[in-house]
């Protein structure tokens, strides 16, 4: 299939490292000087080169998101469906080798964690699992959809990679975003860190977003999991897959992610450790490369920081979140995905939001608009 593979074959992983290590100071003010930025001025802004430059790519950052956004960020809270995995991911809680007791929740335990999502304030929910087609498959997730649809005007699923008609079936049935992080775009690397499983499959993964850009999904979120590989590489090559997504799919909305490596039982230490002031600046960079790209950060990340980086791009945030099936109400103790930072309530992180002139925003569209875009 073409796409998106075409462009990446015709990148190399250490060339395009070398020229982003190769930036200048002059190549950073060209950028910040840009009326429109292109995939050079990105690379000079995730750049070493770039980090005298920090103050200003913020002040920047901000003045482009209130221009686009307003004062207004997106609350929304995952909901894990089940642990179960068929793969094995160096870096991840659920990984099959990690002898954990699995699950998977029924109707009546979605119902249940829902009640209480609901009761929290939310109207977007993010649908997590594991990768196991055997129990969490396509049926299973129209299931699911068919069963929560009514309580939520907005609903985003982070799960295993699909077929084109089964994401068809998925949008059909009220689907509106999926999220399909690369975790990274070193393919000899991201080979070592899924040995097992159909997650294996650098390619199939990597044409994931093509078929959800056929198949019309409304949002499409795209990220890669910081700490495996050096992160100014694989953030370039997330946004040069960005500019592709938006040019080719431009009906569809996109977002960008942050998840930098969390620590699980027996997990993966960082290969690099990417410290605050990196993450402000690739967030920065971001915002300076794209005007419209929604930009999310979750419970993986500190207190302190979530409350000052609002202000410099992000859009959207999780809150009150748990990383395990049935985390908020059937089963609280049980294995979670990886440890959350931020363990605030979601009324604490609204309050915060709003000591900070903006708006936290429970329901960003009205079911009818779902509806329509079936």
């Amino acid at each position: 299939m073409s796409g998106f593979n075409d462009i990446f074959e015709q990148c190399s992983w250490d060339e395009t490292s070398r020229s982003i290590y190769s930036k200048t100071a002059a190549d950073v003010e060209r950028a910040l000087s840009a009326r429109r930025r292109t995939l050079e001025d990105f690379k000079a802004l995730i750049s070493p080169a770039a980090a005298p430059y920090l103050e200003q790519m913020a002040q920047i950052s901000q003045q482009l998101t209130l221009k686009r956004f307003g004062r207004v960020v997106q609350m929304y809270v995952p909901l894990y469906l089940s642990n179960e995995c068929n793969n094995i991911c160096t870096y991840c809680g659920f990984s099959y080798d990690n002898k954990v007791k699995r699950k998977t929740l029924s109707p009546m335990e979605i119902m249940q964690e829902v009640a209480v999502i609901k009761e929290m304030g939310f109207d977007h929910v993010l649908l997590v699992t594991g990768e196991a087609n055997q129990s969490v498959h396509t049926d299973y997730f129209k299931k699911v959809l068919e069963l929560i649809g009514p309580h939520f005007s907005h609903i985003s699923m982070e799960v295993q990679p699909l077929d084109l008609t089964d994401y068809e079936e998925l949008r059909s049935y009220g689907l509106n975003t999926v999220l399909v992080y690369q975790e990274t775009y070193h393919e000899e690397d991201y080979k070592k860190h899924h040995p097992k499983g159909k997650k294996s499959n650098f390619q199939y993964r990597l044409e994931t977003p093509d078929r959800l850009g056929q198949a019309g999904i409304h949002k499409i979120g795209l990220g890669v999991l910081i700490g495996l590989e050096d992160w100014r590489t694989d953030s370039f090559y997330t946004a040069m897959h960005l500019d592709y997504l938006e040019k080719t799919y431009w009906q569809s909305k996109y977002s960008i992610s942050f998840p930098r490596l969390r620590p699980f039982s027996g997990g993966l230490e960082p290969k690099v450790v990417m410290n605050d002031r990196e993450l402000v600046q690739l967030i920065c960079a971001y915002r300076l490369f794209n005007e419209e790209v929604e930009l999310s950060i979750s419970t993986r990340e500190s207190n302190l920081f979530r409350d000052n980086i609002i202000k410099l791009g992000i859009t959207a945030m999780s809150a009150g979140s748990k990383t395990n099936p049935g985390g908020y109400a059937v089963e609280p103790q049980s294995l979670e995905q990886f440890e959350i930072s931020d363990e605030r309530s979601a009324l604490e992180i609204a309050e915060m939001i709003s000591k900070q002139g903006y708006e936290a925003v429970w329901k960003d569209w009205d079911n009818a608009l779902r509806e329509e875009l079936k």
